[in-house]
């Protein structure tokens, strides 16, 4: 199939066209020609006002639930939310039943993937069963495909077993992925600790929850020499220290959601569980530090954390509510509505695509004539309006469902298919 996408600015900055308005060719998955104007004849052609292409954007951290919990998410339709948010490769979480953390769920979650536009890189679980107790086969688990090794949402608490994971992956340059949790001083709060919470007479979780595991991993990563990667980072304490670090040679990235750099805890005095999420929204001064962190380059990338929870696990009281946010589809609109004017595209972009490609060895395809065309298609001006029933996640867990967003995804080409947002 031949695909013709007509006066695209690039947004690419390794490639020689980088912001420069072309034609861009692919034809049977590869770019076959790019030039100012092709009058080349195609099976399909791509054009829109402001039409930006970029090369294909990586989620290092969603929730596809299956095997297990194919009531909450199938794979099928994770990947679907995936093509819909602009992203051509996402890392999946290990917190199924059963849980990812043996070669045969690691083939599993491959298998099942295979043939679709997106590509699945699955993260192996760093402790059997995400029990924390006992370090699962990680380099078995590596050599049949695991990208990078976590315990998802139940993060690592037991300093031993984390010096010892990431002792480990260092035979073969893995990478350790930890949510920033500190599950003791977080248990039975259920928002962020402060002004907001006192007011609305919810349980805090205090941001020490977070700066706590955060230092403790540091060090345990500056000990090693082992590469770690907080994921979800919420706090301007905890973009503080990483930023130390990493000034100190320690081997520590870390990324943000979309939602961290959206909303506060003000978004709370609805009691909506739509925004109970883990890490807790925080205080406009920690997401005004993100943001910052963001622009700095120490906080590396952009994740969505895309956690689908079906309607009985969310409408129920606050204090019994399933935590998470399903907003795959949607996070570059979010970001680009909180971000763009402070941060401009070229850093949100790389955040996406470059960012993920560095930290975890990815092969990265950019923008030039012969290259594999894995490509995202997007616009800052067309807006975003997401509707219950156009949704392409099992899930509804998404607050922003309804509300009209400035940026939209238009599409992706990748593996050989070209997927359309109507």
């Amino acid at each position: 199939m031949q695909v013709l996408i007509r006066q695209a600015k690039i947004a690419d900055p390794g490639s020689d066209f980088h912001d420069k308005v072309v034609d861009i060719l692919v034809e049977d998955g590869v770019i076959k020609d790019i030039a100012p104007s092709l009058k080349t004849k195609a099976d399909k052609v791509i054009e829109d006002e402001e039409l930006y292409v970029s090369p294909g954007w990586t989620d290092i951290f969603a929730d596809y639930r299956e095997p297990g919990f194919e009531h909450k998410e199938t794979i099928a339709s994770g990947l679907a939310a995936a093509a819909a948010g602009g992203f051509t490769r996402v890392f999946t979480a290990p917190n199924t039943n059963p849980t990812a953390d043996t070669k045969s769920v690691i083939e599993f979650l491959l298998q099942k993937s295979r043939g679709n536009a997106v590509s699945l890189h699955p993260l192996g679980a760093v402790s059997q069963q995400v029990e924390g107790k006992n370090l699962a086969e990680m380099l078995d688990m590596h050599s049949h495909g695991a990208v990078a090794f976590t315990d998802g949402w139940k993060p690592l608490q037991h300093s031993n077993l984390m010096l010892k994971a990431l002792e480990y992956v260092k035979a073969f340059d893995g990478t350790i992925i930890q949510i920033p949790v500190e599950t003791s001083l977080s248990s039975g709060g259920l928002m962020h600790e402060g002004p907001v919470s006192t007011k609305l007479g919810m349980p805090g979780i205090p941001t020490l929850s977070e700066t706590l595991i955060i230092h403790r991993d540091i060090e345990l990563a500056r000990y090693t020499d082992s590469k770690l990667h907080i994921s979800g980072v919420s706090s301007a304490e905890g973009v503080d220290m990483i930023r130390k670090a990493k000034a100190q040679g320690v081997k520590v990235t870390c990324s943000v959601t979309p939602y961290h750099l959206a909303l506060t805890d003000e978004a709370l005095d609805t009691y909506s569980s739509f925004y109970k999420v883990s890490p807790p929204l925080r205080s406009e001064t920690d997401r005004q530090a993100l943001i910052k962190g963001l622009k700095d380059g120490t906080i590396d990338c952009i994740t969505s954390h895309h956690r689908p929870q079906e309607w009985d696990a969310k409408e129920k009281e606050f204090e019994y509510a399933a935590d998470g946010m399903n907003i795959q589809e949607i996070a570059f609109a979010i970001v680009w509505n909180a971000t763009g004017k402070k941060l401009g595209l070229e850093r949100i972009i790389d955040a996406f695509t470059s960012a993920p490609a560095r930290i975890f060895g990815l092969e990265t395809s950019g923008i030039k004539k012969g290259n594999k065309a894995s490509l995202t298609l997007f616009s800052t001006s067309a807006s975003t309006h997401l509707q219950e029933g156009a949704i392409r996640s099992a899930s509804r867990n998404n607050p922003f469902i309804g509300q009209e967003l400035n940026g939209k995804v238009l599409g992706i080409i990748n593996n050989r298919q070209l997927i359309l947002n109507k």
